[in-house]
């Protein structure tokens, strides 16, 4: 397994900040991401995302005074690395807290065999499984999950809305066998049936196949009008062109991680002009336009990458939370982090000035809310945030929002089809 130690020095010289602001200490806080394999888009972007947040962090006075290391690992998109990475920095190298995985399969395996079992605090960058939410509701989690993206049950929500506006009433799935697929399938055909919607066939398929011509062959039996693809980037890619040179309709739908300009091009972007999707959404705020002007320069990533505005987020409400803690301790920081978005706190934004600003107000006693590049962040008792959704199609190779459907919108409509 690869690891990656990102230093607070290195961080610091990417700020253009000197180290002597800081105080001798450092806080490890452990990173487990998928940099490789067929989730790997996502981790470097979110990778990024995390160092970005601990350099502002860093340049702002540290946390609790002291400078943010990520011990950063890569879980290569498979769930016993993931495993091991994390026991590695939680039972050796005792880190307070972890941030993690990107997706569900990874972050739930760790959270189950590590995290919960040791009550060390572990936020999700973007694992949106239902299972998740069903594991504190068990009261599995010890308390200590966070993730900074919303549930897939809400988000099957408008996707099935959203297929059916754009005339696409009768799909066959193809989705990755693992927690995430099963569940977005089984969320989305729940509501897509209750608006009309037909579903012809759902085709599971193992990930790191070399040829998906069966899984498609399937899939294409019925006659479908489109293809719903709950996928990852590289496989996601193979997949869609093995529908396409088999004579399937060139109309998509396709979950959030498929908003890759890798995805587009390794397909061919003359053939995604009728690609619809949907992402979790965020409300603009001013770390929003803070992370989209400065991000790029810093991690030669676009910023609307997936999962870099959450990265970013997570890392910087950890950092925020060690402070608000005044210690590197996983208890501590889990309390920590619903005062450091509390409702009732004065907004702070991203960046160093920002993060300043926090500082002395923890130090003054006042209360804090960080409004994060995704918008107002506020968990509920299990880690679950709200949010919006945002409504994407693929045109000439780029992707275009066509609207954005709210967190109350989104109630409301499971509201009236649970009916």
């Amino acid at each position: 397994m690869r690891s990656y130690l990102i230093s607070a020095a290195a961080m610091l010289v990417a700020a253009g900040v000197s180290g002597s602001a800081l105080a001798d200490c450092e806080t490890t806080v452990g990173v487990v991401l998928e940099l490789t394999g067929p989730a790997g888009p996502y981790g470097q972007a979110g990778s990024k995302g995390i160092e970005m947040a601990f350099a502002d962090i860093n340049k702002a006075g540290g946390a609790a005074g002291c400078k943010l290391v990520a011990d950063v690992r890569d879980d290569q998109t498979q769930a016993n690395v993931a495993v091991d990475a994390a026991n590695q920095l939680v039972q050796v190298k005792h880190v307070p807290a972890l941030i993690g995985g990107i997706i569900s399969s990874t972050t739930i395996a760790m959270l189950t065999s590590v995290t919960a079992p040791a009550k060390v605090v572990q936020i999700s960058v973007a694992a949106s499984s239902p299972t998740l939410t069903a594991l504190g509701q068990q009261g599995k989690t010890n308390g200590i999950f966070f993730r900074a993206i919303t549930s897939d049950a809400l988000q099957s929500v408008a996707a099935a809305k959203f297929a059916v506006d754009q005339g696409l009433k009768k799909v066959s799935v193809i989705d990755v066998n693992n927690d995430f697929g099963v569940n977005m399938v089984a969320e989305f055909s729940k509501y897509y049936k209750a608006l009309g919607g037909t579903i012809v066939s759902v085709t599971p398929y193992n990930e790191k196949q070399a040829s998906y011509q069966a899984e498609v062959t399937k899939a294409m039996e019925g006659g479908p009008d489109a293809l719903y693809l709950i996928s990852y980037p590289v496989d996601g890619a193979t997949i869609a062109r093995a529908w396409i040179s088999q004579g399937g309709p060139k109309k998509f739908l396709l979950n959030d991680g498929m908003n890759s300009a890798d995805f587009i091009k390794a397909v061919g972007a003359q053939y995604l002009d009728d690609a619809y999707g949907t992402s979790s959404g965020s409300v603009t705020t001013a770390s929003t336009d803070y992370f989209d002007k400065n991000f790029k320069a810093f991690s030669n990533i676009d910023p609307s990458a997936p999962g870099a505005y959450q990265a970013y987020d997570a890392g910087a409400i950890v950092g925020l939370a060690i402070a608000q803690a005044g210690k590197a301790e996983s208890a501590a920081i889990r309390d920590a982090i619903y005062k450091v978005t509390d409702p009732k706190g004065e907004v702070i934004h991203a960046g160093p000035d920002e993060f300043k600003k926090a500082l002395d107000l923890i130090k003054a006693g006042k209360p804090i809310r960080y409004e994060g590049t995704i918008g107002p962040i506020s968990f509920d008792q299990y880690g679950d945030i709200t949010g919006p959704f945002r409504l994407w199609r693929v045109q000439k190779g780029e992707v275009t929002t066509l609207g954005e459907v709210s967190a109350a919108q989104v109630d409301e409509m499971k509201a009236k089809l649970a009916k």
